[in-house]
């Protein structure tokens, strides 16, 4: 970074874009260049769009350029921030939890949509930032939640969330692929599971796979229904009679997520696609067999 650092606020977003050297949009480039802008000098879109004038002091230079240095080793913003925002609210993130994205927003609106009005007992399975049930304590008067996660720095950060936002939740350190789901009776169980196979990492952005956890992202592509099949299993005695089952999934596989939990006599089960036309989610009811 060889030039001087410019004291004018649209000056110095040019100048922050310019040397963002990614293989992203210029949308996207402006957007990590904003909140720079925001972190490091305290100015927000409106304060550059009036050009305000900075004084750029020899720290603020240098944290700068910390920040743009790594931001072109491809490290994601949200973890250099140490935070990012769902569904309206700032969320803190690590390097040890997935970064929450808007298809997960989708997820959440369809339970809040399908519950409203409800006191509902939750299960979130793989929680990470907790971002799931977090928002959905504050959107869904009279909830409780659970939330599961394998990984203790998941629940840390989880806690931390939970903690900020000011609400009560169970945090429960169990690999459900080895253990039983310790909490009976519930309304909804939602997960956002590993579903991205192995074959995908080629297709995918050196920021995802240098810095997000890859057990909260990879399936083997020979068994890519594995986590989906076996919470359903689980849920089928933990979940009440006509309780509601929400998976987000794989865009490929969201066919075989419904015939899946068919086979497995769940009803009414829906694959609804998100804001881009994909196969995103699914959701499911628990039907209980009667024996005649």
């Amino acid at each position: 970074m060889s030039r001087n650092i410019p004291d004018s606020s649209k000056k110095l977003l040019k100048y922050i874009t310019d040397e963002i050297h990614l293989e992203e949009s210029a949308e996207e480039v402006l957007s990590i260049a904003y909140l720079i802008m925001e972190h490091v000098f305290g100015l927000d879109k409106a304060e550059i769009i009036l050009d305000r004038s900075i004084n750029i002091s020899n720290s603020k230079a240098k944290e700068l350029k910390e920040f743009i240095k790594r931001i072109n080793t491809y490290e994601p913003i949200q973890y250099i921030l140490g935070e990012t925002e769902f569904y309206g609210r700032e969320f803190k993130v690590d390097k040890g939890v997935l970064i929450p994205r808007g298809e997960t927003e989708e997820l959440v609106q369809l339970i809040i949509n399908e519950n409203q009005g409800k006191k509902i007992k939750l299960l979130d399975i793989g929680t990470g930032t907790g971002c799931i049930p977090i928002t959905l304590l504050k959107e869904l008067r009279g909830a409780r939640a659970f939330a599961i996660d394998y990984d203790p720095r998941a629940i840390k950060v989880a806690r931390k969330n939970a903690q900020l936002h000011n609400v009560p939740i169970e945090f429960l350190l169990i690999d459900i692929l080895n253990e039983p789901i310790p909490v009976q009776s519930l309304d909804v169980i939602v997960s956002n599971p590993p579903y991205v196979t192995e074959s995908d990492k080629l297709q995918m952005k050196p920021n995802v796979l240098k810095y997000e956890p890859a057990m909260a992202l990879f399936v083997e592509d020979s068994d890519p229904l594995l986590y989906y099949r076996r919470i359903a299993e689980l849920a089928k005695s933990t979940l009440k009679e006509h309780g509601l089952l929400y998976f987000e999934i794989n865009e490929r596989f969201g066919e075989d997520v419904k015939t899946l939990l068919e086979v497995m006599d769940y009803s009414d089960v829906q694959i609804v696609k998100d804001l881009h036309g994909k196969d995103r989610i699914a959701r499911a009811s628990n039907s209980v067999n009667v024996l005649t």
